[in-house]
């Protein structure tokens, strides 16, 4: 497997943290988004949005981490990433998505960029901009973890799932931005039981070749 991604890009971790858990070897490729390299022709030649990550397995090179992930649980079901009931795996689902759908598309580079260099935002507001729906995706996540009686260490149950894949590279990009995950003590709980675990560490963007 080669995986193309950006040390500090959150969805690159995301995909970092599911392959380790799953245990795949994979080559990285770095992308660096700093020097706009995802915007040059060769790489516009992997991926036509011109976004990372990119998985290259099977024959195939695969864009969009929700949908690559959704292919390693089904092609390397052990250990699963999504519990066995159905009712389970929609609330581990709705956890990812909170994350996955309505705090990162809005905080990501493309965005942050745009309030840069089109609407003149500082960096003091960008960060602003950042903290209001991190804040607001914690506060709900923080809600759903206290209400679950029987959840472990992790955000359901003992062992990691999809919802800590998706919820550990978002609060590593709420610390950058500034944002005080003290706040949310359940989310700060996961967040320190994730880093116990290799597959976390592996995955984090410190750890990576291209970190720096």
């Amino acid at each position: 497997m080669k995986l193309y991604s950006f040390f500090r890009s959150g969805t690159s971790h995301r995909l970092r943290i599911a392959l380790n858990l799953k245990a795949l070897a994979y080559e990285q490729v770095a992308v660096d988004l700093r020097r706009e390299e995802h915007l040059g022709d060769a790489f516009k030649a992997i991926n036509p949005q011109q976004l990372v990550p990119v998985l290259e397995a099977d024959e195939r090179l695969m864009i969009q981490s929700p949908a690559i992930i959704e292919w390693l649980e089904e092609r390397y079901p052990t250990p699963p990433l999504l519990p066995g009931d159905a009712g389970d795996r929609a609330q581990v689902r709705a956890l990812a998505a909170i994350v996955g759908c309505d705090i990162h598309p809005i905080n990501n580079r493309r965005i942050l960029e745009a309030l840069r260099h089109r609407f003149g935002a500082d960096e003091a507001a960008v960060n602003d901009w950042c903290g209001t729906w991190i804040s607001a995706g914690f506060d709900a996540i923080e809600a759903l973890l206290s209400k679950d009686s029987h959840r472990g260490d992790f955000c359901f149950g003992s062992t990691p799932t999809l919802a800590d894949v998706y919820l550990v590279p978002q609060v590593e990009s709420a610390r950058r931005f500034k944002v005080d995950v003290s706040r949310w003590p359940l989310v700060q709980a996961v967040d320190t039981a994730c880093a116990q675990l290799e597959a976390f560490r592996k995955a984090a963007p410190s750890a990576q070749p291209d970190a720096g």
